[in-house]
Order: C-alpha cells, then sequence, then structure tokens
C-alpha cells in the first residue's frame, strides 16, 4: 500500500525513528495495524506466533505511539510478499525492534491470516498551554524528552488537525501566536495527529489555536426538599405533587455566561444567568408533564466568540405518591417522638424515687 508506506516515512522523518524498521499497515491510523518488518528492502509480515506483548510494546514506541492498546490476529488484511522467519525476543525498553534479540522461529510455517495485527493508543504528545481551557492556547509537541513550541505558516491546516488530535471538536479562530518560533510543520487538513503532517528544519512562527470545544461539559442533577425522589432502574423517580430543583453547574473556567435548560418532553425551556457557575431550577409540584429528560446547555461569549457546552441527559419518570409510605413515615416520627418522651419519664421517675430512698 504506497499510501501508508509514503505516510510512514513522514512520520518516522518527523520523530528521528529509522524510516526503513517497522510499519502498521491497513489500520485506522498510524498507530494500527498489520505488523511489517523491513528485510532484503521488502517488507515481510510478522507471524503472531512469533510476536508477544513486549515485542508489541517496542513497535509502539518506536514509531513513536503510546501504550500497546490491543494485540491480536486477523483484522488488517492478509499480508503479502514474504513473512518475516524470525521470533523476536524483546525485553520491552528496546528503542528499535530490530534491536531486539531474536531466534529461529518454533514452527516452520505461519499460516494465512496468522499475521499479528496491533493497536497501540495515540500519545499525548500535543498539548494547548497558557489558558483555562484544554481546548485553546499556544500549541506545544513533546519532542526529544521535552515540549517543544509548534510553529508554522500553514495556520488554518495545522490548528484544525491539533484540534482533531486533542478531540476538541473544530477550530473556532487562530489569533496571534507566540512571540518565539517553533518547530515547524505543514498539514494538508485531514491527518488525524500531528504525526502524520511535514515537519520542517526551520523554524516558524509559534501558533495558538481556539477550538470549538472550549467549555468543559456542565453536570446536571436532581434535588428535592420533601424527600419524594429516588432512585429507579432508568434514573430518579419523583412522586406527584413534590416540588423539587433541577441545578445545572459547571467548572470555574470565565466568569459569567448563562445556563439554559432544555427539556425534550415538550418545548419548554429556562434560562438563567449562572451565579458561581452555577444556577439552579425550581419546580413547585410535578406532575405528568414534567416527565421526560433534561439538560443544561451552558452558555458563554469567550474570545470574541460564542460557546455552548451540554450536559448529559438526565431522566425524570413521574410517579403516584404512595401514601401509605406516607402516612407510615409520620407513624415513625411519632412513635420516636413517644419514645423519647416516655423515656425521659421514666427516667425522671426512677430518679425521684431514688433521692427519696436516700432521704430515708
Amino acid at each position: 500500500s504506497l499510501t501508508v508506506s509514503s505516510t510512514k516515512l513522514i512520520e518516522c522523518s518527523t520523530n528521528s525513528f529509522s524510516p526503513e524498521s517497522v510499519r502498521l499497515v491497513n489500520g485506522s491510523g498510524l498507530c494500527s495495524g498489520r505488523v511489517e518488518v523491513k528485510s532484503n528492502q521488502s517488507w515481510a509480515s510478522v507471524c503472531e506466533a512469533d510476536f508477544d506483548q513486549q515485542d508489541a510494546e517496542v513497535v509502539c514506541g518506536e514509531l513513536g505511539c503510546g501504550a500497546p492498546a490491543a494485540l491480536q490476529g486477523g483484522l488488517y488484511g492478509e499480508g503479502e510478499g514474504q513473512t518475516w522467519d524470525k521470533e523476536f525476543q524483546c525485553k520491552g525498553n528496546e528503542s528499535l525492534l530490530l534491536d531486539c534479540d531474536t531466534s529461529d522461529r518454533k514452527n516452520n510455517t505461519c499460516l494465512p491470516g496468522n499475521a499479528v495485527r496491533l493497536t497501540c493508543s495515540e500519545p499525548d504528545d500535543v498539548r494547548l498551554v497558557g489558558g483555562v481551557s484544554r481546548c485553546a492556547g499556544g500549541v506545544e509537541r513533546y519532542d526529544q524528552g521535552e515540549w517543544r513550541t509548534v510553529g508554522t505558516d500553514d495556520w488554518d491546516d495545522v490548528a484544525s488537525v491539533v484540534c482533531r488530535q486533542l478531540g476538541c471538536g473544530s477550530t473556532v479562530s487562530v489569533p496571534p501566536g507566540k512571540t518565539t518560533r517553533g518547530v515547524g510543520f505543514i498539514c494538508s487538513g485531514s491527518e488525524s495527529s500531528l504525526r502524520e503532517c511535514w515537519r520542517m528544519d526551520d523554524l516558524r512562527p509559534g501558533l495558538t489555536v481556539i477550538c470549538s470545544d472550549l467549555l468543559v461539559q456542565p453536570d446536571i442533577f436532581l434535588t428535592d426538599s420533601m424527600g419524594g425522589v429516588f432512585r429507579g432502574h432508568q434514573g430518579p423517580e419523583m412522586f406527584r405533587g413534590y416540588n423539587f430543583t433541577i441545578t445545572c453547574s459547571t467548572q470555574p473556567q470565565y466568569p459569567g455566561g448563562s445556563f439554559l435548560l432544555t427539556f425534550t418532553g415538550s418545548n419548554r425551556t429556562q434560562t438563567q444567568p449562572a451565579v458561581n457557575h452555577s444556577a439552579a431550577f425550581l419546580f413547585p409540584a410535578a406532575d405528568d408533564s414534567h416527565q421526560g429528560n433534561y439538560s443544561c446547555v451552558y452558555d458563554n461569549y469567550v474570545f470574541s466568540h460564542n460557546f455552548s457546552s451540554e450536559s448529559e441527559l438526565l431522566p425524570l419518570t413521574i410517579t403516584a405518591s404512595p401514601l401509605p409510605a406516607f402516612i407510615i413515615r409520620h407513624v415513625v416520627v411519632l412513635l420516636i417522638l413517644l419514645t423519647t418522651i416516655t423515656t425521659s419519664y421514666l427516667y425522671y421517675k426512677v430518679k425521684t424515687f431514688t433521692q427519696m430512698l436516700q432521704v430515708i
């Protein structure tokens, strides 16, 4: 596969790895696929029986990926051509797969479909610094044991890749970058991570990025002061006639903003300003019209743009108020009160009787 091979050459050159050592092909990205090793100027698939977890750790590290996440067979297509004829015996701390010890294969054959497939986790090698949110700030990349500023003249495409790699949505804006110059990158904009882009030898102006998922996800929870809510199988359940409160809150990233409480059971919405990063919505008496899914949407105007973030859904079920349980609860309170009064009275009588005996 010519595309994967050329991409791997780019990735290796950006990370100072050997470009002719090992690769993962036919996977979902640079960190997953069928393991192939360069042998006599051609690529050879590695048999599953000749490869273990320690070997996988070396490969993931050599490719600049995170720790091995899955090691198995039969996922990324059959290898074409030859099969690697040795068994790897890595200790796990080698820098390159070809630095590992090898031995002759125990079984002389490697059946079709037994080529090893490896998935490495994506590394946390990119971050945005200098802002309150993990999705806004100056771009830095972990390179050769230190965090280094990322620079580019290709602002939009590189910013798009950075936001995508961080799971921060899409690019909202690219404000003026750092005054320092950083390691240069050029991207097409479609890459899944910065490691897939071209790395330049010369320094470029530092890059600052603001991504769409700037605000953290708000929290939503339900409370009541009358004991009318209980935990059901599908979420909280509320007795009819009881009041309840739905509270929206968020982490203290930025001041101000507002909360919009949405309700899927109807078109009703309520909006309140965020006070101390939260807002409480009071419902005086629960009835069937309150049954449905609620969510909090936090809106704020930051960096000259409107941002929003929505909480998880809070499903609420309205159920009939259990009158017998209500009566039992009050009877129990009265019994406790009566027991307390009786105990106090008996204690007083015993104490008085004791004092009279002492006088006699």
